[in-house]
Protein backbone atom coordinates (compact mmCIF):
# COMPACT_ATOMS: atom_id res chain seq x y z
CA UNK A 1 0.00 0.00 0.00
CA UNK A 2 1.71 3.51 -0.65
CA UNK A 3 2.03 5.71 1.84
CA UNK A 4 0.13 8.90 2.56
CA UNK A 5 1.06 11.93 2.05
CA UNK A 6 2.21 14.91 4.02
CA UNK A 7 3.60 18.46 3.13
CA UNK A 8 5.78 20.16 5.94
CA UNK A 9 5.83 23.40 5.68
CA UNK A 10 8.89 25.60 7.36
CA UNK A 11 11.26 28.53 6.60
CA UNK A 12 14.04 26.59 8.59
CA UNK A 13 15.58 23.84 6.56
CA UNK A 14 16.83 21.99 9.30
CA UNK A 15 13.42 21.81 11.07
CA UNK A 16 11.56 20.32 7.95
CA UNK A 17 14.52 17.54 7.44
CA UNK A 18 14.02 16.63 10.98
CA UNK A 19 10.16 16.33 11.09
CA UNK A 20 10.74 14.35 7.74
CA UNK A 21 12.79 11.88 8.44
CA UNK A 22 10.74 11.11 12.22
CA UNK A 23 7.68 10.86 9.57
CA UNK A 24 9.05 8.94 6.69
CA UNK A 25 8.84 5.51 8.01
CA UNK A 26 4.72 5.85 7.51
CA UNK A 27 4.65 9.08 5.29
CA UNK A 28 5.87 10.37 2.22
CA UNK A 29 7.11 14.00 3.34
CA UNK A 30 7.04 16.86 0.95
CA UNK A 31 8.86 19.80 1.83
CA UNK A 32 8.06 23.99 1.38
CA UNK A 33 9.84 26.61 2.61
CA UNK A 34 7.30 28.96 2.44
CA UNK A 35 3.46 29.64 2.08
CA UNK A 36 3.83 30.17 -2.02
CA UNK A 37 6.06 27.37 -2.12
CA UNK A 38 3.11 25.15 -0.33
CA UNK A 39 0.11 26.37 -2.27
CA UNK A 40 2.43 25.11 -5.36
CA UNK A 41 2.00 21.43 -4.01
CA UNK A 42 -1.82 22.10 -2.44
CA UNK A 43 -3.12 22.47 -5.79
CA UNK A 44 -1.18 20.26 -7.24
CA UNK A 45 -0.94 17.17 -5.76
CA UNK A 46 -4.39 16.06 -5.30
CA UNK A 47 -4.30 13.04 -2.46
CA UNK A 48 -2.29 15.38 -0.05
CA UNK A 49 -3.52 13.94 3.71
CA UNK A 50 -2.27 16.66 5.81
CA UNK A 51 0.02 19.68 6.12
CA UNK A 52 2.58 20.59 8.93
CA UNK A 53 3.13 24.38 9.27
CA UNK A 54 5.14 27.04 10.98
CA UNK A 55 3.32 29.84 12.13
CA UNK A 56 5.66 32.51 11.79
CA UNK A 57 7.44 32.56 8.62
CA UNK A 58 8.29 35.60 6.26
CA UNK A 59 6.10 36.92 4.37
CA UNK A 60 2.73 35.06 4.94
CA UNK A 61 1.98 33.44 8.01
CA UNK A 62 1.07 29.98 8.34
CA UNK A 63 -2.81 30.76 9.78
CA UNK A 64 -3.46 32.30 7.07
CA UNK A 65 -1.71 29.73 4.53
CA UNK A 66 -4.11 27.17 6.34
CA UNK A 67 -7.33 29.14 5.27
CA UNK A 68 -5.51 29.00 1.53
CA UNK A 69 -4.90 25.36 1.84
CA UNK A 70 -8.40 24.55 3.36
CA UNK A 71 -10.15 26.83 0.54
CA UNK A 72 -8.05 25.05 -2.16
CA UNK A 73 -8.90 21.43 -0.34
CA UNK A 74 -11.60 21.01 1.98
CA UNK A 75 -10.51 17.76 3.48
CA UNK A 76 -6.50 18.28 3.99
CA UNK A 77 -5.98 18.23 7.80
CA UNK A 78 -3.64 20.83 8.90
CA UNK A 79 -1.62 21.47 11.76
CA UNK A 80 0.03 24.41 13.11
CA UNK A 81 3.28 24.61 14.85
CA UNK A 82 4.86 27.28 16.99
CA UNK A 83 7.48 28.52 19.31
CA UNK A 84 4.68 31.22 20.57
CA UNK A 85 2.41 28.90 21.68
CA UNK A 86 -0.30 30.92 23.33
CA UNK A 87 -3.92 30.13 23.95
CA UNK A 88 -5.59 33.00 21.53
CA UNK A 89 -2.95 32.22 18.73
CA UNK A 90 -4.43 28.52 19.10
CA UNK A 91 -7.98 29.83 19.21
CA UNK A 92 -7.33 31.49 15.91
CA UNK A 93 -5.56 28.89 14.18
CA UNK A 94 -8.34 25.99 14.95
CA UNK A 95 -11.94 28.56 13.82
CA UNK A 96 -9.63 29.07 10.86
CA UNK A 97 -9.26 25.56 9.90
CA UNK A 98 -6.53 24.19 12.12
CA UNK A 99 -7.30 20.33 12.91
CA UNK A 100 -4.31 20.62 15.60
CA UNK A 101 -1.77 23.19 17.22
CA UNK A 102 1.96 21.61 18.54
CA UNK A 103 4.21 24.18 20.15
CA UNK A 104 8.33 23.97 19.30
CA UNK A 105 10.66 22.60 19.79
CA UNK A 106 9.07 19.11 19.47
CA UNK A 107 10.79 16.61 21.98
CA UNK A 108 8.24 13.97 22.21
CA UNK A 109 8.48 11.94 19.15
CA UNK A 110 5.91 9.40 19.57
CA UNK A 111 3.75 12.01 19.88
CA UNK A 112 4.10 14.06 17.07
CA UNK A 113 3.55 10.65 15.12
CA UNK A 114 -0.01 10.21 17.37
CA UNK A 115 -1.36 13.96 16.46
CA UNK A 116 -0.12 13.06 12.56
CA UNK A 117 -1.84 10.24 12.94
CA UNK A 118 -5.23 11.91 14.60
CA UNK A 119 -5.61 14.42 12.31
CA UNK A 120 -5.60 12.49 9.03
CA UNK A 121 -7.92 10.14 10.81
CA UNK A 122 -10.21 12.92 11.76
CA UNK A 123 -10.36 14.85 8.39
CA UNK A 124 -11.08 11.41 6.43
CA UNK A 125 -14.13 10.45 8.92
CA UNK A 126 -15.19 14.23 8.25
CA UNK A 127 -15.09 13.87 4.72
CA UNK A 128 -17.05 10.56 5.12
CA UNK A 129 -19.71 11.95 6.64
CA UNK A 130 -20.04 14.85 4.63
CA UNK A 131 -20.35 12.50 1.73
CA UNK A 132 -23.10 10.46 3.35
CA UNK A 133 -25.10 13.39 3.86
CA UNK A 134 -24.63 14.92 0.35
CA UNK A 135 -25.56 11.02 -0.99
CA UNK A 136 -28.21 10.99 1.51
CA UNK A 137 -29.61 14.78 0.68
CA UNK A 138 -29.65 13.60 -3.21
CA UNK A 139 -31.54 10.44 -2.43
CA UNK A 140 -34.35 11.58 -0.35
CA UNK A 141 -34.53 14.76 -3.10
CA UNK A 142 -36.96 11.67 -4.81
CA UNK A 143 -39.36 12.32 -2.77
CA UNK A 144 -41.05 15.28 -1.74
CA UNK A 145 -43.01 16.14 1.37
CA UNK A 146 -42.22 17.71 4.92
CA UNK A 147 -45.33 16.41 6.60
CA UNK A 148 -44.40 13.78 9.83
CA UNK A 149 -46.08 11.05 7.62
CA UNK A 150 -43.13 11.33 5.23
CA UNK A 151 -40.49 12.23 7.99
CA UNK A 152 -41.09 8.72 9.61
CA UNK A 153 -40.81 7.42 6.15
CA UNK A 154 -37.44 9.30 5.66
CA UNK A 155 -36.09 8.59 9.51
CA UNK A 156 -36.36 4.96 8.57
CA UNK A 157 -34.88 5.01 5.72
CA UNK A 158 -31.62 6.61 6.92
CA UNK A 159 -31.87 3.70 9.68
CA UNK A 160 -32.29 0.98 7.76
CA UNK A 161 -30.05 1.61 4.79
CA UNK A 162 -26.84 1.26 6.32
CA UNK A 163 -27.50 -2.29 7.25
CA UNK A 164 -28.12 -5.41 6.00
CA UNK A 165 -31.31 -6.17 7.25
CA UNK A 166 -34.48 -7.30 4.40
CA UNK A 167 -36.69 -4.54 4.68
CA UNK A 168 -40.77 -5.17 3.83
CA UNK A 169 -42.68 -1.77 2.39
CA UNK A 170 -46.08 -1.73 2.64
CA UNK A 171 -48.01 1.01 1.30
CA UNK A 172 -50.72 1.55 -1.31
CA UNK A 173 -50.04 1.37 -4.88
CA UNK A 174 -48.85 4.56 -6.35
CA UNK A 175 -47.23 5.64 -2.59
CA UNK A 176 -43.71 5.25 -3.45
CA UNK A 177 -42.54 2.29 -2.31
CA UNK A 178 -39.95 1.37 -5.36
CA UNK A 179 -38.38 5.10 -4.74
CA UNK A 180 -38.08 3.60 -1.00
CA UNK A 181 -36.25 0.74 -2.24
CA UNK A 182 -33.82 2.20 -4.54
CA UNK A 183 -33.32 4.95 -1.83
CA UNK A 184 -32.25 1.82 0.52
CA UNK A 185 -30.28 0.91 -1.88
CA UNK A 186 -28.46 3.59 -2.98
CA UNK A 187 -27.69 4.55 0.44
CA UNK A 188 -26.18 0.92 1.28
CA UNK A 189 -22.56 0.15 1.21
CA UNK A 190 -24.15 -2.38 -2.16
CA UNK A 191 -25.18 0.92 -3.86
CA UNK A 192 -22.05 0.08 -6.39
CA UNK A 193 -24.15 -3.32 -6.98
CA UNK A 194 -26.51 -3.78 -9.41
CA UNK A 195 -30.33 -3.12 -7.97
CA UNK A 196 -32.55 -5.43 -9.61
CA UNK A 197 -36.43 -5.30 -9.87
CA UNK A 198 -39.00 -7.93 -10.26
CA UNK A 199 -42.82 -7.25 -10.45
CA UNK A 200 -44.25 -10.60 -9.15
CA UNK A 201 -47.68 -9.43 -10.11
CA UNK A 202 -46.55 -10.01 -13.45
CA UNK A 203 -45.85 -13.14 -13.57
CA UNK A 204 -47.54 -16.93 -12.67
CA UNK A 205 -46.47 -20.01 -11.33
CA UNK A 206 -43.14 -21.73 -13.47
CA UNK A 207 -42.89 -18.71 -15.26
CA UNK A 208 -42.32 -16.91 -11.59
CA UNK A 209 -39.71 -18.88 -10.39
CA UNK A 210 -37.88 -19.32 -13.38
CA UNK A 211 -37.81 -15.33 -13.26
CA UNK A 212 -36.47 -15.69 -9.70
CA UNK A 213 -34.28 -18.39 -9.51
CA UNK A 214 -32.93 -18.99 -13.74
CA UNK A 215 -33.68 -22.26 -15.35
CA UNK A 216 -30.83 -24.88 -17.51
CA UNK A 217 -31.06 -25.71 -20.73
CA UNK A 218 -34.24 -27.74 -22.11
CA UNK A 219 -36.27 -27.20 -18.42
CA UNK A 220 -39.58 -26.31 -20.34
CA UNK A 221 -40.37 -25.39 -23.90
CA UNK A 222 -39.03 -22.14 -25.11
CA UNK A 223 -36.32 -21.93 -22.52
CA UNK A 224 -33.03 -20.42 -24.41
CA UNK A 225 -30.43 -23.36 -25.18
CA UNK A 226 -27.66 -22.01 -22.90
CA UNK A 227 -30.31 -21.50 -19.65
CA UNK A 228 -30.62 -17.89 -17.97
CA UNK A 229 -29.95 -16.54 -14.46
CA UNK A 230 -32.48 -15.33 -12.55
CA UNK A 231 -32.99 -12.74 -10.58
CA UNK A 232 -31.58 -13.79 -7.41
CA UNK A 233 -28.38 -14.45 -9.18
CA UNK A 234 -28.41 -11.08 -11.21
CA UNK A 235 -28.48 -9.16 -7.95
CA UNK A 236 -25.86 -10.71 -6.68
CA UNK A 237 -23.33 -8.10 -4.82
CA UNK A 238 -26.65 -5.78 -4.61
CA UNK A 239 -30.37 -5.78 -3.66
CA UNK A 240 -33.19 -7.38 -5.21
CA UNK A 241 -36.48 -5.56 -5.21
CA UNK A 242 -39.46 -8.00 -5.20
CA UNK A 243 -42.87 -5.57 -5.54
CA UNK A 244 -46.18 -6.96 -5.10
CA UNK A 245 -44.41 -9.95 -3.14
CA UNK A 246 -47.87 -11.25 -1.97
CA UNK A 247 -49.38 -11.96 -5.14
CA UNK A 248 -46.75 -15.04 -5.36
CA UNK A 249 -48.07 -18.70 -5.26
CA UNK A 250 -47.60 -21.09 -2.27
CA UNK A 251 -44.88 -23.05 -4.35
CA UNK A 252 -42.69 -20.26 -5.30
CA UNK A 253 -43.39 -18.94 -1.43
CA UNK A 254 -41.81 -21.88 -0.25
CA UNK A 255 -38.73 -21.79 -2.68
CA UNK A 256 -38.51 -18.30 -2.01
CA UNK A 257 -38.40 -18.95 1.98
CA UNK A 258 -35.33 -21.71 1.44
CA UNK A 259 -33.37 -19.42 -0.42
CA UNK A 260 -33.62 -16.69 2.10
CA UNK A 261 -32.58 -19.17 4.76
CA UNK A 262 -29.64 -21.07 2.96
CA UNK A 263 -28.33 -17.82 1.03
CA UNK A 264 -28.50 -20.28 -2.12
CA UNK A 265 -30.44 -20.60 -5.09
CA UNK A 266 -31.20 -23.66 -7.78
CA UNK A 267 -32.25 -22.90 -10.89
CA UNK A 268 -34.94 -24.81 -12.14
CA UNK A 269 -34.03 -28.12 -14.16
CA UNK A 270 -31.26 -28.80 -11.56
CA UNK A 271 -29.55 -30.40 -9.29
CA UNK A 272 -26.95 -27.75 -8.26
CA UNK A 273 -26.94 -24.73 -5.58
CA UNK A 274 -25.79 -21.90 -6.36
CA UNK A 275 -23.94 -19.53 -3.75
CA UNK A 276 -25.96 -15.55 -3.50
CA UNK A 277 -24.82 -12.38 -1.94
CA UNK A 278 -27.89 -10.44 -2.07
CA UNK A 279 -30.09 -8.02 0.07
CA UNK A 280 -33.63 -8.21 -0.25
CA UNK A 281 -36.74 -5.70 -0.06
CA UNK A 282 -39.70 -6.36 -0.86
CA UNK A 283 -43.22 -4.37 -1.48
CA UNK A 284 -46.83 -5.22 -1.09
CA UNK A 285 -50.24 -3.30 -1.33
CA UNK A 286 -51.46 -5.90 0.94
CA UNK A 287 -52.57 -6.93 3.86
CA UNK A 288 -49.84 -9.85 4.69
CA UNK A 289 -50.67 -9.90 8.24
CA UNK A 290 -54.10 -10.73 7.35
CA UNK A 291 -52.91 -12.98 4.49
CA UNK A 292 -51.30 -15.32 7.13
CA UNK A 293 -54.25 -15.79 8.87
CA UNK A 294 -56.47 -16.80 6.08
CA UNK A 295 -53.47 -18.65 5.09
CA UNK A 296 -52.85 -17.87 1.36
CA UNK A 297 -49.13 -16.27 2.58
CA UNK A 298 -47.01 -18.60 4.53
CA UNK A 299 -46.10 -16.93 8.18
CA UNK A 300 -42.78 -18.12 8.19
CA UNK A 301 -41.71 -16.24 5.05
CA UNK A 302 -43.87 -13.65 6.42
CA UNK A 303 -41.24 -13.18 9.24
CA UNK A 304 -38.93 -13.38 6.82
CA UNK A 305 -39.65 -10.27 4.67
CA UNK A 306 -40.54 -8.38 8.11
CA UNK A 307 -37.39 -8.04 9.23
CA UNK A 308 -37.71 -4.31 9.05
CA UNK A 309 -41.23 -2.64 8.05
CA UNK A 310 -41.45 0.44 6.42
CA UNK A 311 -44.54 1.78 5.65
CA UNK A 312 -45.55 4.41 2.39
CA UNK A 313 -48.31 6.65 3.43
CA UNK A 314 -51.41 7.26 0.96
CA UNK A 315 -51.54 10.53 -0.53
CA UNK A 316 -54.58 11.19 1.74
CA UNK A 317 -52.76 10.87 5.07
CA UNK A 318 -50.26 13.39 4.05
CA UNK A 319 -52.19 15.68 1.91
CA UNK A 320 -50.12 18.76 3.14
CA UNK A 321 -47.64 17.55 0.71
CA UNK A 322 -49.79 18.28 -2.13
CA UNK A 323 -49.21 21.80 -2.92
CA UNK A 324 -45.12 20.72 -2.61
CA UNK A 325 -45.91 17.55 -5.01
CA UNK A 326 -47.83 19.73 -7.39
CA UNK A 327 -45.03 22.62 -7.66
CA UNK A 328 -42.21 19.88 -8.30
CA UNK A 329 -44.39 17.93 -11.09
CA UNK A 330 -44.85 21.24 -12.36
CA UNK A 331 -41.36 22.31 -13.03
CA UNK A 332 -40.87 18.84 -14.29
CA UNK A 333 -43.57 18.93 -16.96
CA UNK A 334 -43.67 22.40 -17.92
CA UNK A 335 -39.56 21.99 -19.12
CA UNK A 336 -40.32 18.83 -20.81
CA UNK A 337 -43.31 21.10 -22.79
CA UNK A 338 -41.51 24.43 -23.62
CA UNK A 339 -41.95 25.81 -19.98
CA UNK A 340 -45.19 27.84 -20.95
CA UNK A 341 -47.07 27.16 -18.07
CA UNK A 342 -45.94 29.63 -15.04
CA UNK A 343 -48.17 28.00 -12.52
CA UNK A 344 -51.11 27.06 -10.57
CA UNK A 345 -53.67 29.32 -9.55
CA UNK A 346 -55.32 28.98 -5.81
CA UNK A 347 -58.75 27.43 -6.71
CA UNK A 348 -57.30 24.78 -8.84
CA UNK A 349 -54.80 23.87 -5.99
CA UNK A 350 -57.71 23.91 -3.76
CA UNK A 351 -59.22 21.39 -6.06
CA UNK A 352 -56.30 18.79 -5.82
CA UNK A 353 -55.89 19.09 -2.17
CA UNK A 354 -59.40 18.32 -1.85
CA UNK A 355 -59.86 15.04 -3.90
CA UNK A 356 -59.20 11.73 -2.30
CA UNK A 357 -56.12 10.51 -5.05
CA UNK A 358 -57.01 6.82 -4.53
CA UNK A 359 -54.37 6.06 -6.85
CA UNK A 360 -51.72 7.90 -4.86
CA UNK A 361 -48.54 10.15 -5.63
CA UNK A 362 -48.42 7.99 -9.21
CA UNK A 363 -52.18 9.72 -9.91
CA UNK A 364 -51.40 12.99 -9.03
CA UNK A 365 -48.13 12.93 -11.20
CA UNK A 366 -50.07 11.69 -14.28
CA UNK A 367 -52.72 14.12 -13.34
CA UNK A 368 -50.74 17.36 -13.48
CA UNK A 369 -48.96 16.21 -16.90
CA UNK A 370 -52.12 16.25 -17.73
CA UNK A 371 -52.97 19.77 -17.17
CA UNK A 372 -49.78 20.79 -18.25
CA UNK A 373 -49.81 18.69 -21.67
CA UNK A 374 -53.61 20.15 -22.32
CA UNK A 375 -53.00 23.75 -21.48
CA UNK A 376 -53.10 26.76 -23.50
CA UNK A 377 -49.50 28.09 -21.05
CA UNK A 378 -50.46 30.51 -18.10
CA UNK A 379 -51.02 29.52 -15.02
CA UNK A 380 -53.26 26.43 -14.45
CA UNK A 381 -56.99 26.88 -13.61
CA UNK A 382 -59.94 25.44 -12.45
CA UNK A 383 -60.92 24.67 -16.27
CA UNK A 384 -57.35 22.68 -16.39
CA UNK A 385 -58.17 19.98 -13.53
CA UNK A 386 -59.32 16.44 -15.13
CA UNK A 387 -63.23 15.83 -15.02
CA UNK A 388 -62.63 12.75 -13.20
CA UNK A 389 -61.42 14.69 -10.71
CA UNK A 390 -64.45 17.33 -10.37
CA UNK A 391 -67.09 14.88 -10.55
CA UNK A 392 -65.40 13.12 -7.31
CA UNK A 393 -65.94 16.58 -5.78
CA UNK A 394 -68.63 17.58 -7.28
CA UNK A 395 -71.16 14.40 -6.46
CA UNK A 396 -74.27 15.13 -4.06
CA UNK A 397 -73.73 14.44 -0.39
CA UNK A 398 -75.87 11.19 -0.51
CA UNK A 399 -78.62 10.44 2.80
CA UNK A 400 -76.62 8.30 5.85
CA UNK A 401 -75.98 5.04 4.75
CA UNK A 402 -75.24 1.88 7.07
CA UNK A 403 -71.36 1.40 7.83
CA UNK A 404 -70.02 -0.33 4.78
CA UNK A 405 -67.41 -2.92 5.30
CA UNK A 406 -63.50 -2.04 3.85
CA UNK A 407 -63.93 -5.19 1.10
CA UNK A 408 -67.06 -3.57 0.16
CA UNK A 409 -65.99 -0.03 -0.46
CA UNK A 410 -63.16 -1.05 -2.30
CA UNK A 411 -65.89 -3.16 -4.65
CA UNK A 412 -67.91 -0.44 -4.87
CA UNK A 413 -64.84 1.71 -5.76
CA UNK A 414 -63.48 -0.33 -9.05
CA UNK A 415 -66.85 -1.32 -10.02
CA UNK A 416 -67.91 2.09 -10.53
CA UNK A 417 -64.16 3.24 -11.97
CA UNK A 418 -64.96 0.46 -13.98
CA UNK A 419 -68.32 1.21 -15.57
CA UNK A 420 -66.91 5.21 -16.03
CA UNK A 421 -64.33 4.17 -18.52
CA UNK A 422 -66.66 1.30 -19.98
CA UNK A 423 -65.14 -1.69 -18.40
CA UNK A 424 -61.64 -1.32 -19.73
CA UNK A 425 -59.38 -2.77 -16.96
CA UNK A 426 -55.90 -0.93 -18.28
CA UNK A 427 -57.48 2.19 -18.11
CA UNK A 428 -59.63 1.41 -14.85
CA UNK A 429 -55.89 0.01 -13.56
CA UNK A 430 -54.35 3.10 -14.02
CA UNK A 431 -56.49 5.85 -12.29
CA UNK A 432 -56.63 3.51 -9.28
CA UNK A 433 -52.86 2.68 -8.80
CA UNK A 434 -53.24 -0.97 -9.12
CA UNK A 435 -52.14 -3.48 -11.53
CA UNK A 436 -54.48 -4.52 -13.90
CA UNK A 437 -54.12 -8.11 -12.71
CA UNK A 438 -55.15 -7.22 -9.27
CA UNK A 439 -58.57 -6.14 -10.80
CA UNK A 440 -59.11 -9.66 -12.98
CA UNK A 441 -58.20 -11.33 -9.35
CA UNK A 442 -60.93 -9.41 -7.58
CA UNK A 443 -63.38 -9.75 -10.25
CA UNK A 444 -62.94 -13.71 -9.94
CA UNK A 445 -63.10 -13.09 -6.40
CA UNK A 446 -66.43 -11.58 -6.36
CA UNK A 447 -67.63 -14.44 -9.24
CA UNK A 448 -68.16 -11.64 -11.66
CA UNK A 449 -66.37 -11.86 -15.52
Amino acid sequence: MSKRKILIVDDERPTREAMARVLSDKYECLQAADAEQAMKTVESVADLALMISDVRMPGEDGVSLVKRAKAANPSLACILLTAYGTVDLAVEAMKDGADDFLTKPITDLDQLELRVANAIKTAGLEQEVASLKEKLTGELESFTGKSPAMERVYQTIRKVAPTNATVLIEGPSGSGKELAARAIHNLSRRAKGPFIALECSAFEGELLKSELFGYVAGTFTGALKEGKAGCFEAADGGTLFLDEIGEIDMATQIALLRTLETRKVRRLGDAMERPVDFRLVAATNRDLAKMVKEGSFREDLYYRLNVIDLKTPALKDHKEDIALLVSRFLKEFSAQNGGAVTGIDARAMKALEDYSWPGNVRQLRNAVEKMVVLSSGGKLTLDDVPVEILNDQNRPEAAPAPAQSLADAERDRILEVLASVGGNKTKAAEILGISRRTILRKMTEWGLK
